[in-house]
């Protein structure tokens, strides 16, 4: 078949750790690469950001071609302010279907400008939607801080409509499907719940003879992942203070250390300032380290040379640094929030904590930093617990997808031709 993936604001293709570049990235990258090597046609669309980067990129690395759509200024953008410039980017989609000459059996739009898209598609070339929107408007409100960190009312609006006019909307957990019928009114039938996929060939247990090629200290303590407020890092900053606090003589021997957000730049945005400030308010400045942004490849070893991956979020869909690092043999302490509460078992692959809590999250740290039977333990069981989610599980439920939501607009097209005409 013929899939256009939709990627509207963010290329998969695009280093992780970026203000926006995260698992939404890997999620379109892997499925389109699994699904490109069962023989479909997988074409992305994203956005332009860079002029010097070919607006198409061959299939070479992940057998999906990956078109840059010119739409707005080519450079990075706030994307908050990408909504008027959405009907050029479909412009340019159909204008590359017309140079192909292809009709697409599906779109599958990621995140809601992405759904807008595909609504405009469909009006000019009718193909069924599968709409994946990764995060909630309308839940990421309920979890701001500040007003900068609010979404629209435009977006919780496109949001509803999509949840109503996709043929399917494809939701990470059972919990990401409450959270639609509570706080949209979707529709049930439209909702199908499939996990993403975690890439077992590339994220597995491996033997680091000297883990102090990743980190310098003896006990590492991870974060994967965008700096944003919603990540909730400050818990996590404060809940290493109880652990410093607790056992002083970890100084020197441990490394609070993050791998995400664009460290290097001569102004640094707000939430890593902030979390800048707090560190050394916090008095832990000696023992936090800024990686910045790691590549894909690298990301296993760091994974295997941590003791422990934190994910504090306030708010996540589902949570695949959680699953990385489980299928690397690493525990997880993560929040009792939304997809993270089905990723990571507790007492089995690592600890949930309740959000905020930052000593409830001190204590499991200092639980698995000082127990390495206890790392081992659900460090095996993360691994076993991963195998669930492999690509190739994942893809079947979406290629299903695909041809249950084609055959049933199909049928639509037949009974709709099939009826008298008005006398």
């Amino acid at each position: 078949m013929n899939i256009a993936m939709l990627s509207v604001h963010t290329c998969p293709l695009a280093a992780l750790g970026g203000k926006e570049t995260g698992g939404m990235n890997v999620y379109v990258r892997e499925l389109a690469r699994e699904l490109s090597a069962r023989g479909h046609r997988v074409d992305i669309f994203t956005r332009s950001q860079d002029p010097a980067v070919p607006h198409e990129v061959p299939g070479l690395e992940i057998g999906a071609r990956v078109f840059h759509v010119p739409a707005g200024p080519e450079a990075p953008y706030n994307k908050h302010r990408l909504f008027d410039y959405l009907p050029e980017f479909a412009q340019g989609v159909c204008a590359i279907a017309c140079h192909e000459r292809v009709q697409y059996d599906v779109y599958h739009a990621h995140y809601w400008l992405s759904g807008w898209v595909a609504r405009e598609l469909q009006r000019q070339h009718p193909a069924p939607i599968a709409q994946m929107f990764h995060t909630l408007g309308a839940l990421k409100n309920r979890v701001a801080i500040g007003q900068h960190d609010r979404e629209t009312a435009r977006r919780i609006a496109v949001e509803r409509e999509m949840m109503r006019r996709a043929d399917r909307v494809v939701a990470a957990t059972p919990r990401d499907r409450q959270q639609m019928l509570d706080l949209y009114d979707a529709p049930h039938a439209q909702i199908t719940i499939i996990p993403p996929g975690v890439d077992l060939q590339h994220f597995q247990p491996l033997a680091i003879p000297d883990r102090k090629q990743y980190f310098k200290e003896d006990h590492n303590v991870l974060f994967v992942g965008r700096i944003d407020p919603i990540k909730g890092i400050d818990t996590w900053f404060r809940a290493m203070k109880l652990v410093v606090e607790a056992e002083p003589s970890l100084r020197g021997r441990l490394c609070v250390c993050l791998i995400g957000g664009d460290v290097d730049e001569e102004e640094p945005d707000e939430e890593l300032a902030r979390l800048h400030a707090l560190k050394d308010e916090l008095g832990i400045a000696d023992v936090v380290t800024f990686l910045g942004k790691r590549s894909q490849e690298s990301l296993p070893y760091y994974y295997a040379s941590a003791d422990v991956v934190v994910m504090p979020s306030r708010y996540e869909s589902f949570g695949m640094v959680a699953l990385e690092a489980m299928a690397c043999g690493t525990p997880v302490v993560a929040s009792d929030v939304g997809g993270l509460s089905f990723v990571v078992r507790d007492g089995e692959t690592g600890y949930l904590v309740p959000e905020g809590n930052a000593r409830a999250m001190a204590d499991c740290l200092n639980r698995i930093l000082h127990d390495p039977d206890l790392r081992a333990r659900l460090g095996k069981r993360g691994v076993e617990v991963a195998r669930e989610y492999a690509w190739t599980r994942i893809a079947d439920q979406i290629e299903a997808l695909y041809c249950e939501v084609m055959s049933a607009r199909a049928t639509r097209r037949v009974e709709i031709s099939a009826e008298p005409p008005d006398l």
